[in-house]
């Protein structure tokens, strides 16, 4: 299977919305990058559709319609019929103006293929002897059965989807037409190219609406009610039973969307817990009109809702119904081998994300596995990483920073902003004379410390960095840096006690004074002397007080 979905690798963030989100868990996180894991993929676009960073795109493929339409050949576009709720107020025949603006030969609504299908349904289930029998129309589900639940294979109907139906049928009556499909939905690309001959490319409502506004097409209001054309409700739940005649004796008729309650459903089905029932199975919340590629991510289930029914009408189109074996096809399973884990291996894969009892599994889900076990194997899959665990992280940047801060010789006190001391260190109580943390935490810093510098950093969000001050309280000196943290809610203060080094500098000023008086008392001494033997040797007083002089400062300079 080729991806329709794909990576733009420089906007992932390591948010793991993707992976909580993810019915499959078919995403691994390398290289600090989320990769879709393609054989494990059911395309059911969640991730597209969460991703707050737009890392995930769908491949577009406007540009091979353009090369389609450029050979000349008829291009006609197969249209589902949830465009009534992605274009409001548009009809078919608006949607067929402007589509032939763009080089379309034609449009038609896929709703046309769908008749074909639910006839089939009603058929199997009157002429065929079936116990359970799920709808084939949506290839998510399709792709979720063949890869997750291949034991359930044969309770899924062997039906092409609508769009396939349509587009055989377009050819069947137009000699070498091409076959474009316009929907909500990922799968369907990826489907289209299972079909190659039939299914000439697939575009999404948003790249329709791209193009159209890139040639400056604009869509006229205007719908045109049409009775025969029941089967326009097949893109909302229950859709696909709304246009059957549920008329099978014994059967039971069910509606479910949602990958999970289709997961749910399949497991209840493997278990022998459901019988003699016709299921149609929708990947999407709401059915197609909640698809992944409804433009702008909209949800508007109720209005959206009411569109299809409102434009749906109460008889079916009038259809050639095609040969029974020209719209079979058997699902085959897709294998997708993965290792498991032994219990002993998982154990030891908890214990390197911190958890070493039941009670430190918090399977909070944050890394988008609903459990701590779920996580460890897909650490053993090459899926996860371990620092995926936020609590993990957590308590391990806690215990790093902690130890940094406890360990410190400087003495770190953090207050809030109403100057509220919220944490100090161990240095910090010695330093402060205070014998337990609990006697101050809470309490205002004046209680330790001059408040007033907190106040200035306060005031003007400006740091104080490496200031000498004397704490006379606790006749200490210090190196005081404080600063603002987390936008100012907090500041930090950071001394160093500086008290043995000041100490040390205050008794070498006092040696240097008391060397400087002496050299004084000697100057003056050997002055008297001096002038005695100066005058007996004929030599000038102010000779010998030049040099006793330069004596003088150059002791006191040392």
């Amino acid at each position: 299977m080729t991806s329709c979905l794909r990576l733009k690798k420089s906007n992932c963030k390591n948010c793991y919305k993707c992976i909580r989100h993810c019915p499959v868990k078919s995403i691994r996180f390398s290289a600090e990058q989320a990769h879709i894991i393609d054989d494990e993929c059911i395309l059911c676009g969640h991730c597209f559709v969460v991703c707050p960073q737009n890392a995930k795109q769908i491949v577009d493929e406007t540009e091979k319609v353009k090369v389609l339409i450029g050979t000349g050949d008829p291009v006609v576009m197969s249209l589902a019929p949830s465009f009534i709720a992605n274009y409001e107020g548009v009809g078919i025949e608006a949607m067929r103006e402007a589509a032939k603006k763009l080089g379309f030969s034609d449009v038609e609504e896929t709703a046309i293929g769908a008749t074909m299908v639910k006839r089939e349904y009603d058929r199997m289930l009157k002429e065929e002897n079936h116990d359970i029998v799920i709808s084939s129309c949506c290839h998510s589900v399709n792709l979720l059965i063949r890869k997750y639940f291949p034991e359930q294979l044969p309770y899924l109907a062997d039906v092409v989807s609508p769009m396939v139906a349509h587009c055989m049928d377009i050819k069947r009556r137009i000699p070498g037409a091409k076959t474009v499909f316009v929907g909500p939905c990922v799968a369907k690309k990826d489907e289209g190219e299972q079909y190659e001959d039939v299914v000439d490319a697939v575009l999404t409502f948003e790249e329709l609406t791209q193009w159209l506004e890139d040639e400056g097409v604009e869509l006229r209001r205007e719908v045109i009610p049409e009775d025969k054309s029941r089967a326009r409700f097949f893109p909302t739940t229950g859709g696909i039973l709304k246009t059957m005649a549920q008329d099978a004796p014994d059967y039971t008729y069910m509606a479910l969307d949602g990958v999970e309650t289709c997961i749910a459903a399949l497991e209840d089905i493997a278990q022998g817990k459901i019988h003699k029932c016709f299921i149609e199975m929708s990947a999407c919340s709401g059915s197609c009109i909640g698809g992944p590629v409804m433009e702008k991510y909209r949800c508007n289930p109720v209005k959206d809702y009411m569109a299809v029914a409102t434009y749906a009408g109460t008889r079916d189109f009038d259809v050639e119904q095609p040969e029974i074996s020209a719209i079979k096809h058997l699902f085959e399973p897709i294998d997708h081998q993965k290792r498991m884990p032994s219990d002993y291996e998982v154990v030891e894969i908890l214990r390197q994300m911190g958890k070493f009892k039941p009670s430190d599994e918090l399977n909070c889900g944050s890394c988008g596995y609903d459990t701590c076990r779920e996580k460890a194997v897909a650490i053993y899959q090459g899926k996860a990483d371990i620092s995926m665990c936020l609590p993990f992280l957590k308590d391990k940047a806690e215990s790093f920073s902690d130890a940094i801060v406890k360990n410190s010789p400087n003495a770190l006190i953090v207050v809030n902003e109403t100057l509220e001391v919220q944490q100090l260190n161990d240095a910090a109580l010695h330093l402060l004379n205070v014998r337990f943390a609990s006697d101050v935490l809470g309490e205002p810093v004046v209680r330790i410390l001059e408040p007033k510098p907190f106040l200035d950093v306060k005031r003007t969000k400006r740091g104080i960095y490496n200031k000498r001050s004397y704490l006379a309280e606790y006749q200490r000196y210090v190196d005081e840096t404080i600063v603002p943290a987390e936008d100012g809610r907090m500041i930090v203060c950071i001394m160093h006690d500086v008290t043995a080094e000041e100490e040390e500098r205050q008794r070498r000023e006092e040696i240097s004074h008391e060397t400087v008086q002496v050299a004084d008392e000697v100057v003056e001494r050997q002055m008297r002397i001096v002038q005695e033997i100066a005058s007996l040797l004929g030599e000038t007083t102010a000779e010998t007080k030049i040099a006793l002089s330069k004596l003088k400062e150059s002791i006191a300079d040392e």
